[in-house]
């Protein structure tokens, strides 16, 4: 069975060949038939509970649609995974708030007794929804019912090993202090509910949960103006994205080396670590993920760790690549143990290692000097790649990129002396040659003078404190 980011791989980015519209109503007809299904397994368990009348002896008589040859998102994820009888109620229950929450109302019926519900279907109200919302006690009843050996058995589908969590598809919330755990309620993913529904990719957004931003560039490989050494390490990691999968498969090294590729960028700033990121992404269908070192450390214990989870977790079954722009904030050297602080401030490095350590997907580190990194981050990398202010080729064709071709370069201007006089980063000829075209459309002309560029210049060299 492939893991989830191969699932994630093979078929999220396939149905860029379908249009929206077209997987919507391959979903819309997929899980009619699903909760159909669903309707009548929940019907039949009723019945046999009851002792009434019935056409079924077990449940488990009634077969599933039979899904093997539908296009459906539902239904690849289903095949992909192998999903049994179990399996698949459990998922059709956890849609059916979401798509026909009415499916449910069997279960508000009342033990005519105690006036009350009956303990055995569990289930929650929200505080918004008027409908029955499942626990785990609502899919053991289905699944179950009294017969102890099943639903022992059910158990094992809600552990952490399980694909229904591993892989985030959907998860038993945990229930209050000193209460069953199969009082939990069943809860979808928003990631799988859009899969399912609309077939549209979901996106982490940014928030004080999740401390990272999706980054993308217009730009493409040509604009990415870099020394030949560099380019030939970046294109090892491409070349890891675009192979790795048949590497640990195909050719058999999955027990002998690790998944994922852990690549450290050092450099000053403006020298395209950030571009390379988003370009790797672009050219392989991968999300980039920015993290927000500022809102990931906290000063408070266990927090850091916390917020590092929340990343490392939802990345660990897709295909994004995490980008942590000035690493060293984070991942400097470890210092020795004199405090209390000391202590914890060691204790969530040595939680980062571990989890770098065993990230299956790409990672990317970029840090303005490396010499600030811990030596024991830098074991974990399969690639340490120097990104040095540009030579004076590249700062030529840096500058020779970067103006529009609706504007004109001032006769004076010569852009071979400027790249030989001016040692600058591509970031910093960005912000002049944007300087220098804002003060040609100010004065209503298309002509780049020498002046705006030379006062830009300026203005770049102060901010480094130089001349």
């Amino acid at each position: 069975m492939a893991n989830g980011g191969q699932l994630y791989k093979n078929i999220f980015y396939e149905k860029s060949n379908y249009g929206i519209m077209d997987i919507a109503i391959a979903n819309a007809k997929t899980l009619s038939s699903e909760l159909q299904w669903l309707s009548q397994v929940i019907d039949t368990r009723m019945k046999l509970y009851w002792d009434k009348p019935c056409d079924f002896k077990d449940i488990y008589e009634i077969n599933p649609p039979d899904i093997s040859a539908d296009t459906s998102l539902y239904a690849k994820v289903v095949n992909h995974y192998q999903m049994d009888f179990s399996e698949r109620v459990i998922l059709a229950l956890s849609i059916a708030p979401h798509i026909k929450p009415q499916l449910l109302d069997i279960f508000f019926i009342k033990n005519a007794e105690t006036d009350k519900g009956f303990t055995e279907f569990g289930g929650i109200k929200g505080q918004q929804h008027s409908g029955f919302l499942p626990t785990g006690e609502t899919a053991a009843f289905i699944l179950a019912a009294g017969n102890l050996e099943r639903r022992f058995n059910l158990l094992n589908l809600f552990n952490e090993q399980h694909f229904f969590n591993k892989f985030k598809i959907l998860k038993l919330e945990n229930a209050n202090s000193n209460e069953p755990n199969l009082s939990g309620a069943l809860s979808l993913s928003t990631e799988y509910l859009q899969y399912f529904t609309s077939g549209e990719t979901h996106k982490a957004d940014y928030n004080i949960n999740f401390p990272a931003k999706l980054i993308h560039t217009a730009l493409n490989w040509d604009d990415l103006v870099l020394d030949g050494n560099t380019i030939e390490q970046v294109s090892e990691i491409n070349a890891w994205i675009m192979h790795g999968d048949t590497l640990l498969n195909d050719w058999g090294l999955k027990k002998k080396i690790k998944p994922g590729y852990r690549s450290l960028f050092y450099g000053p700033p403006g020298t395209g670590k950030t571009l390379t990121a988003c370009l790797l992404g672009k050219a392989n269908g991968l999300d980039v993920y920015r993290i927000d070192l500022s809102m990931l450390i906290s000063k408070y214990i266990g927090e850091t760790e916390k917020n590092l989870a929340a990343i490392f977790d939802q990345a660990e079954s897709k295909n994004w690549l995490l980008f942590f722009d000035e690493a060293d904030a984070l991942f400097g050297k470890r210092s020795p143990t004199n405090s209390l602080s000391d202590g914890y401030a060691n204790q969530e490095i040595a939680y980062l290692l571990q989890r770098i350590e065993d990230f299956s997907g790409v990672l990317i580190l970029a840090t303005n000097m490396k010499a600030n990194l811990d030596e024991a981050f830098s074991r974990r990398f399969q690639s340490i790649i120097h990104f040095p202010v540009p030579g004076v080729d590249q700062r030529k064709r840096l500058w020779e990129n970067l103006f529009s071709s609706k504007s004109l370069l001032e006769e004076k201007i010569n852009l071979q002396v400027i790249a030989e006089q001016y040692e600058l980063t591509g970031g910093a000829i960005n912000n002049i040659a944007r300087y220098c075209s804002l003060m040609a459309l100010k004065h209503s002309t298309n002509i780049i003078l020498l002046k705006d560029m030379l006062e830009a210049i300026s203005r770049e060299f102060k901010k480094d404190n130089k001349i």
